[in-house]
């Protein structure tokens, strides 16, 4: 579709670059334009290119933004899609019992088409948290990718090895298939955790990072206890250990990372590791506080996830932000930590980043149609003293008044336009639920 959004304040997230009036132009799923409103000069708008697409462009949709914003999407740089069904199922309990006595065994009994209507029902969440893309880590990637294709929604996934599910040759055949399924699916090499994989495991996922000068991505130092295990196991703490064995040679990054020594933050840096906080599932499952202001001085690159429904136990990328910069502040005690600018980047450029995305993480001609319009006439936004630091400190789900993947509005004032209807999706959940608890 060729849409105009037009009348509008536009947040690009490239660097030095303040929200500004003008508009935003888009064909077939690629932004053409962004700029001011009739202006078509300059780099903006890929110099004559987007003057002779104007001259005969027939628009199907032209939006009058009403002075709202216009930003890049959040994306979610850490969830489980499928785990909706356990939503509310076993909370308030320690992570170890939470995973091993309530979680796996339902898993155990999930089938690949549960997962992905489930996915599908954590998709609607998304949509309306203004999250265009997820990096998701799950038992079934095929039907997941279907699932998310069906729903027009973007999507990396991560292998998930560990001793009891899937395989070193299942996430090698998933990272040539995925890879080349098409523009909304892609995926990562990665491993559940070292604490869930025996070094035998472990060695063969780094043996496929070197065969294929590709980065690794896992649950990285979530708990003291995991690194105390790590450390009878081995002598060293997770991120020294898996360093040692060649895992992250190619990159990568960890999910959590919570309980982090400074030779691990010397590691993340050395290797240019991504460190992908998680501050709803932390506090909920008392895991600790990630020190994300130790990981900005070192220049330790960081991005945020929401982790999955079940333990945290909602999707909302505005509740993780503020979360992020909260949390900061309090654990160094310092009011300072974690600047309301350096969240946001965290929650759009350096997600996509994490993600290997590279043309959905600021807005710009050229760039891939992923945005969200901030409805800011609501009185949580209101005055506009400083409209990104009210996203990060005031702002909630009310304000997505649109979300946008790919060039097709998905999600747009409380209603759904996707394949798949809410109550559809509402009634096969119950069903799973039925069948499953």
């Amino acid at each position: 579709m060729n849409i105009r959004l037009y009348n509008a304040r536009i947040l690009t997230m490239e660097e030095n670059r303040e929200v500004f009036q003008g508009e935003i132009r888009i064909q077939d799923g690629r932004i053409i334009y962004v700029g001011a409103e009739g202006s078509f000069e300059g780099t903006d708008s890929q110099s004559s290119g987007a003057k002779s697409f104007q001259a005969f462009v027939k628009w199907d949709r032209e939006i009058d933004c009403e002075g709202n914003l216009l930003m890049p999407g959040f994306k979610d740089a850490h969830t489980h899609s499928g785990m909706t069904l356990l939503r509310s199922y076993a909370d308030d309990l320690p992570l170890n019992e939470w995973l091993n006595h309530k979680i796996f065994p339902v898993e155990a009994k999930m089938t690949g088409e549960d997962i992905g209507v489930l996915s599908k029902l954590a998709v609607l969440e998304y949509l309306t948290s203004g999250i265009t893309a997820v990096f998701d880590m799950y038992l079934t990637p095929e039907t997941i990718a279907d699932a998310f294709d069906e729903m027009g929604m973007r999507c990396v996934q991560v292998g998930a090895v560990n001793n009891f599910s899937q395989s070193p040759a299942m996430v090698e055949e998933m990272f040539q298939k995925l890879n080349s399924r098409g523009p909304l699916q892609s995926y990562i090499l990665g491993f559940h955790a070292e604490y869930t994989c025996s070094k035998e495991l472990l060695t063969e996922i780094a043996d496929l990072s070197h065969k294929y000068k590709a980065p690794v991505f896992t649950h990285l130092s979530e708990t003291k206890q995991e690194v105390e295990g790590c450390k009878e196991r081995y002598g060293m703490t997770p991120p020294v250990f898996l360093d040692s064995i060649g895992m992250f040679e190619y990159g990568g990054g960890g999910y959590h990372c919570v309980h982090m020594t400074s030779q691990d933050i010397d590691i993340m840096k050395k290797r240019g590791l991504y460190a992908i906080t998680n501050p709803g599932s932390n506090t909920k499952l008392a895991s600790g506080i990630a020190p994300v202001a130790d990981f900005l001085k070192a220049g330790v690159k960081v991005a945020i996830g929401t982790d999955g429904p079940s333990s945290n136990n909602a999707l909302d990328m505005f509740r993780e932000m503020f979360l992020v910069t909260g949390l900061s502040k309090l654990r160094e005690e310092d009011a300072a930590a974690a600047d309301a600018m350096d969240i946001l980047k965290m929650a759009t450029v350096n997600g996509s980043h994490a993600m290997g995305l590279k043309d959905t993480d600021v807005l710009a001609a050229g760039k891939a149609a992923d945005l969200i319009m901030i409805d800011l006439n609501q009185p949580n936004m209101q005055p506009l003293n400083n409209i990104a630091k009210n996203l990060v400190y005031s702002g909630s789900k009310q304000n997505v008044a649109m979300t946008m993947i790919n060039g097709v509005i998905l999600y747009e004032k409380g209603r759904f336009y996707t394949k798949e209807q809410p109550k559809e999706i509402y009634e096969k959940v119950e069903q799973i639920r039925r069948r499953l608890l």
